[in-house]
């Protein structure tokens, strides 16, 4: 993969990024903070189902693809049967109660809203397979609209129902939501309705399930261990906190996502770039250079928001205030999770994915330990601050369980700086509103500090602008 269809594939979580800092703030200015959670659980529902009803065959498809003589056919034995169980586990849910999906996800009872909520699963479902074919054909301008077209259909239509409806309700924002899934679908089947075609003449291959599924099933648990340490934030806000405080947590994670453009582009880049490195036994010795250059912008990034979160309320009504401390855990899971993409090459390399799966569900289990002990005194802080120290326990377990498995490195200064972080992000959290002044003392230090430990990186990074606008200029 060259460097340009690198940059097309980032466009997408680029640009979804920065639309997110659009289409959500937009969103708390029309609908009430409930229905900003409401729209949470929306979208815990679809991550939750897809991954569940995949099977892990997603994951498969992907494996088997540049081995397989018979492309369509891999992909209709892939997406088939958890099709067929979706299907069937939706019809034989409606035969006893029509409205118990939108009173579990919503707390309102609507057999309407519950049937948007499984057609939007039904249609999620198939979106992720069939986006698959985009990315392994290495369509990336494609695979990039499709990415991003949920969000700029979603504003679209939040500018639309806000001028028609005097009083946009939950059900409006719902089917909203809903229908920029849908009208992303139909860009999606126009991409690639020949393969559809194909896929539909194709026959199901019994064998090639055995096989696929026994490689795909396995991944399902750490996926779920994954999605459990993402997730269980919210769901457990909504079941203590209610879902006002739902939304406010919802906000603040949608500010702190400008961070995931970070975790997107440098996943992109870094894996073909590190086992390739490692197939041909060379340039090794840059892994541990890229661990520092990664930890000292993840450390610029976390004293950013710290230093500058009091601009956030000017966007955002009134009730959101306190976004602007909360905003600081949610870094936690972006920033300390590509961190942790550097310092987990041993456990890849040595093939042990079980260490890996082991790190997300220890990780997974602490986290609901400590919302527990947080949410119900502190709410929307009370999960942030539970996120982010459970992301530095998975970060601590993923590099100390790498280390021992392929080849150790230093790890103090990484440990060290991770640590007063999550410590500086977690008290800023709980306590930033009621001790704001020590607050940002503590971020200012901390910048300075790492740009006197970091001087070597950041004097490279210098040297590197300045030689590019000069070819630029010549």
């Amino acid at each position: 993969m060259n460097i340009k269809k690198i940059a097309q594939f980032a466009i997408g979580p680029v640009a979804g990024a920065l639309l997110g800092f659009i289409s959500l703030p937009l969103i708390t200015w029309f609908f009430a903070p409930e229905d900003v959670g409401r729209i949470a659980m929306y979208n815990i529902a679809l991550s939750l189902s897809v991954m569940l009803f995949s099977l892990g065959l997603d994951q498969a498809y992907v494996r088997e693809y540049h081995e397989s003589s018979n492309k369509i056919q891999l992909l209709k034995t892939s997406l088939f049967p958890g099709l067929l169980i979706l299907t069937t586990c939706f019809s034989v849910s409606l035969l006893f109660s029509k409205d118990w999906l939108s009173s579990l996800l919503f707390d309102l009872e609507s057999g309407f809203l519950s049937l948007l909520v499984m057609l939007s699963i039904f249609v999620a479902f198939l979106a992720r397979f069939f986006s698959l074919i985009l990315r392994m054909e290495q369509r990336a301008l494609a695979f990039s609209i499709v990415q991003v077209s949920p969000k700029v259909f979603l504003i679209s239509l939040v500018l639309i129902a806000v001028a028609i409806l005097a009083s946009p309700q939950t059900q409006d924002l719902v089917l909203i939501t809903a229908l920029s899934q849908f009208l992303t679908f139909f860009i999606l089947f126009y991409l690639i309705k020949d393969a559809i075609w194909q896929l539909l003449k194709q026959r199901f291959d019994f064998n090639l399930f055995k096989t696929i599924l026994a490689y795909g099933f396995p991944l399902i648990f750490g996926s779920l261990a994954f999605w459990g340490l993402t997730a269980i934030d919210k769901v457990l806000l909504k079941k203590i906190s209610g879902l006002e405080e739902l939304g406010l947590y919802s906000v603040s994670v949608s500010f702190a996502a400008a961070a995931a453009i970070l975790q997107n582009v440098f996943s992109t880049v870094w894996a073909p770039t590190v086992y390739k490195w490692v197939a041909d036994g060379e340039n090794l010795d840059k892994i541990q250079d890229v661990h520092r250059y990664i930890l000292f912008i993840v450390i610029v990034l976390f004293c950013l928001a710290g230093l500058l979160s009091w601009i956030v309320p000017f966007f955002l009504p009134s009730y959101y205030v306190e976004v602007q401390w909360v905003l600081i855990s949610c870094l936690g899971y972006p920033l300390l999770y590509t961190l942790s993409e550097t310092t987990v090459v041993g456990i890849n390399v040595a093939k042990r994915t079980g260490l890996a799966m082991l790190s997300a569900i220890l990780a997974f289990v602490f986290n609901i330990a400590l919302s527990f002990i947080l949410i119900p005194v502190y709410g929307a802080a009370g999960a942030a601050a539970s996120t982010c120290a459970a992301f530095f326990l998975f970060f601590l377990l993923r590099t100390e369980l790498s280390a021992r498995v392929w080849v150790s490195f230093p790890r103090t200064l990484l440990y060290g700086y991770t640590f007063l972080l999550v410590f500086g992000a977690c008290t800023s959290t709980l306590f930033g509103k009621d001790y704001a002044t020590y607050s940002y003392v503590f971020w200012f230090v901390l910048f300075v500090s790492s740009l006197i430990i970091f001087k070597k990186e950041l004097a490279s990074f210098l040297r590197f602008v300045v030689a590019r606008k000069k070819r630029e200029i010549a």
